[in-house]
Formats: C-alpha cells, structure tokens, sequence
C-alpha cells in the first residue's frame, strides 16, 4: 500500500517540476528574466567607475547610492 502512495507522489512531483519548467520556458520566450533586479544601470554603473578613478572613497559612493560597500565592490569586480 505505502508504495503505491510512493509512486503517486512521485508521478505528481515529476508533473510540478514539468509545469514549473515550462512556466519558465514561457516566461524567459516574453522576454522575463529570473532574479533580483539590479541595483545600478549601465549609466550608473559608468558613473561608479569615474568616481572611482577620480579618488572618491567607495563609502561615499556606496552612501551616494544608497547601496553597501560590498555591492560598490561587487559591481566593481564584475562589470
């Protein structure tokens, strides 16, 4: 008896992680991205790198945007 509740709840599982994939699938086909949006866009992100360059402490700019040093840093190393 326990093994037929086994396979039942393993067919269904299987259908949620089908339906789920193609719900992404579908999601990404319009065009929408999975995950946090980013907290800088390229124009902010050009602006990061000039006041890098010209000296301004990352804790200044960090407090300029209302982000955290370690984010500054993130953007920094990643872009």
């Amino acid at each position: 008896m326990f093994h037929l509740f086994a396979a039942f709840a393993e067919f269904e599982r299987n259908l949620i992680h089908e339906r789920s994939a193609a719900g992404r699938a579908a999601a990404r086909a319009r065009g929408r991205l999975g995950g946090r949006p980013e907290k800088l866009d390229k124009k902010e992100l050009e602006m990061l790198k000039t006041l890098v360059a010209s000296g301004t402490p990352i804790t200044d700019i960090a407090q300029m945007w209302g982000v955290s040093r370690t984010t500054v840093y993130r953007y920094l190393e990643k872009k």
